[in-house]
């Protein structure tokens, strides 16, 4: 065995110790995770029949563009998922997480830097010692016997991954709420076309009262109620304008911005083309579809890997740091004729008495986790409230629109059979009044049901998990 060989042995043997201590590091102290049963019924007890029985298309899997047929209500959640800050933030957090995981996987491997060192110390003659080192070095590596690095490691992927879910969940909950912010403007606009024409109408007959009370042919009572719709009607439509002002300040933030004013024109709300049938599915395809119940298992699962860090604390901890180079006692032979040089340092530690430390974090880790586990089956629990309310919502809805439009057009007939009747004397003006105010009221409840329904089918498709999928 040659020289060379010979000051090249403790490195060898070094390395090969280093290969082994990490050949072994493959123990894990982490809890098998087992996902547990989700606590709700095996089905939607209360939901329509249809909704099991659709062949549509799960809503998870239907792109928002293709649920919407509104040109201009698409442009605008673009703007929304471009501009919105919500949304960015939920980038941002992704960003953030992913760095810190990058971080936790780097303590799994060993960290090798490459240095030059020089020291210069007096000694007992006298004179100056000088000692110049170059090569390469690990400092403090820990040998993952326990599977502590390991466990940290995972939890932070799992704190990444959950942090993609809630971008997911910001996603879809933006392009519901923008859907319904503009329904509820287009309502607005209704409404405050409704109160313009009834205020003109209502002014109309006080106009025409007034007339006949100065000729004695109508009574105070008939003047009194006319004045009395008539600025009733002035309260609808101030009441209105400053609904519509904030709605559509609700909207631009939502936005991001203003809205611009080169939107392609929009459709009524009765020519809207929404899926009704959206099959529900069993609230068992809530934990594959919506990525808030993912999130929480994510969450869950890091907090399960937490407890395998906290009982790896309990065992002993080897770290290795050594070096491996060169070193000379004069700066300029170096690189030139210095002599190889090493060093291994590796250390035990081994926890006795930590005044309870460790017992207190594996306690804590538990714990966090419980908390995970009781968060993650209460957002079940209120997907499967939300699921339900939005299945009986979006079946009576159907219903109570059909019975508006029905009670909206009797409506309309009475008060022509009772002007009719007026014109002919055979009716008085509080029973015109009374027909005048009743169609007002029918109607602003009609426009009010109608986009009621819009918004349950809206939402139905949001808490399915539809929103998300983007082509």
């Amino acid at each position: 065995m040659t020289d060379q060989t010979l000051r090249r042995l403790p490195l060898l043997l070094w390395a090969s110790g280093v290969i082994a201590l990490w050949g072994l590091a493959g123990c894990s102290l982490t809890p098998n995770y087992e996902r547990p049963e989700a606590p709700v019924p095996a089905q939607f007890s209360d939901a329509p029949a249809r909704a099991s029985i659709s062949s549509s298309a799960a809503a998870a899997d239907v792109a928002w563009q293709d649920f919407f047929n509104d040109a201009r209500l698409k442009h605008l959640i673009d703007l929304a998922l471009r501009n919105n800050r919500d949304l960015r933030i939920a980038v941002l957090n992704i960003e953030q997480t992913r760095a810190l995981w990058q971080i936790k996987r780097a303590d799994e491997l060993p960290s090798v830097s490459a240095g030059v060192n020089g020291s210069r110390l007096p000694n007992a003659q006298g004179t100056i010692t000088s000692t110049y080192t170059t090569g390469l070095s690990v400092t403090s590596y820990e040998v993952d016997l326990w599977g502590r690095v390991r466990a940290l490691s995972q939890s932070a992927q799992s704190q990444y991954l959950a942090t993609e879910e809630a971008r997911k969940t910001v996603h879809i909950a933006l392009v519901a709420s923008v859907a319904n912010a503009y329904v509820n403007l287009m309502a607005d606009d209704a409404l405050l076309q409704i109160a313009r024409d009834t205020l003109a109408s209502r002014q109309t007959s006080l106009q025409l009262i007034q007339l006949k009370f100065d000729h004695q042919a109508a009574s105070q009572l008939e003047l009194s109620l006319a004045q009395s719709l008539w600025e009733g009607a002035k309260v609808s439509l101030a009441q209105l304008s400053r609904q519509r002002a904030q709605d559509l300040n609700a909207l631009e933030l939502l936005l991001g911005q203003a809205i611009p004013s080169d939107l392609p024109q929009g459709l009524p709300l009765s020519d809207w083309a929404l899926l009704p049938d959206l099959p529900a599915g069993t609230p068992a395809d809530l934990l594959l579809r919506r990525p808030d119940v993912r999130q929480a298992e994510l969450l869950l699962l890091a907090n399960n890997a937490n407890i395998g860090a906290a009982r790896a604390a309990f065992f002993p901890r080897i770290s290795l740091t050594g070096s491996a180079g060169l070193v000379s006692g004069d700066m300029s032979a170096l690189f030139n004729n210095g002599n190889g040089a090493w060093s291994f340092t590796p250390q035990l530690l081994l926890p006795i008495f930590d005044a309870g430390r460790n017992q207190a974090n594996l306690e804590a880790a538990k714990i966090g986790r419980d908390i995970a586990l009781a968060q993650y089956e209460k957002t079940i629990q209120v997907g499967f409230r939300e699921v339900s309310d939005a299945l009986m919502a979006r079946d009576t809805y159907e219903r109570q629109v059909q019975a508006q439009n029905a009670q909206l057009a009797a409506e309309r007939t009475r008060l022509q059979l009772t002007d009719l009747r007026y014109t002919q004397g055979a009716s008085n003006a509080l029973e015109l009044l009374d027909a005048k105010r009743t169609l007002f009221a029918t109607e602003q409840a009609a426009v009010l049901a109608q986009a009621q329904q819009v918004q349950s089918l809206v939402n139905l498709y949001k808490v399915l998990g539809g929103g998300w999928t983007a082509k």
